[in-house]
């Protein structure tokens, strides 16, 4: 079986916005205010909806790859 190589861009790319979410979160420990009349609940919901497909799509790539090890043994 071989193993997927991350290129150093995608890594650089994904450092990035690591940085960015994490120091988005020091101000007030919150990175979007979802209470505001600026758009940010629409924000919040969109940035959730994001997040909530990025965690339902690494478990189904997780569940694939334990079926195929599963299959390979």
């Amino acid at each position: 079986m071989t193993r997927a190589r991350t290129g150093p861009i995608a890594r650089l790319a994904s450092l990035a916005a690591l940085t960015a979410l994490l120091g988005a979160c020091t101000n007030d420990g919150q990175a979007v205010d979802a209470g505001g009349g600026n758009g940010g609940g629409g924000l919040a919901f969109v940035l959730l909806t994001l997040f909530l497909v990025v965690v339902v799509g690494f478990l189904f790539l997780l569940d694939r790859a334990r079926a195929r090890k599963e299959r390979d043994h």
